[in-house]
């Protein structure tokens, strides 16, 4: 009992984003919800499907988003590697950034952290305080957050988007 409550000391709180605009979009979205899982990766809190337009070409497939509430052991090294993992199983492939991906899982907050890996990493994530399919859904699931380095409560950060973006978004 005293290793289980050692590990539970460990768990971090984090929250990622998962999203997708090519092939059966909630299925890739399920699919990578259960490889999450499969790496002891376990969920408080799972919003509500939105589906927004493509940034920043709109041409593009709409994109079908969730964010998660999760609490793991791993680094946050290690996540993003089994976050890559996961993407690359999923049929991701390398291509030009913003291109159309079968799945995209971001690390958006991890424990209130903040780290900056050269090219590999950086938390909180760097955009997502302007992200309307990042803000809207974490503030789904959790309304008292604050971003870890601009201090600001996430109503705040969403009143602050330009109104396109909180017309654009779409709960599912």
């Amino acid at each position: 009992m005293k290793n289980q409550d050692i590990s539970e000391d460990l768990a971090k709180t984090v929250y990622l984003a998962v999203g997708s605009n090519l092939g059966v979009r909630k299925k890739n979205i399920e699919k990578a919800k259960f490889f999450l899982k499969q790496n002891n990766i376990n969920f408080l809190s799972v919003s509500n499907y939105y589906e927004t337009p493509s940034w920043p070409n709109p041409k593009y497939p709409k994109y079908l988003n969730i964010l998660l509430k999760v609490k793991c052991n791993h680094s946050p090294l290690k996540l993003l590697n089994i976050c890559k993992e996961i993407e690359i199983n999923l049929g991701r492939k390398k291509s030009k950034k913003n291109s159309p991906r079968v799945c995209d899982i971001d690390i958006i907050d991890y424990n209130g952290i903040k780290l900056n890996i050269k090219s590999k990493l950086n938390l909180p994530h760097a955009r997502m305080h302007k992200r309307n399919f990042v803000l809207i859904p974490l503030f789904e699931i959790e309304k008292k957050w604050k971003h870890p380095s601009k201090k600001l409560d996430i109503k705040t950060l969403i009143s602050s988007l330009p109104m396109d973006d909180i017309t654009s978004i779409k709960q599912i």
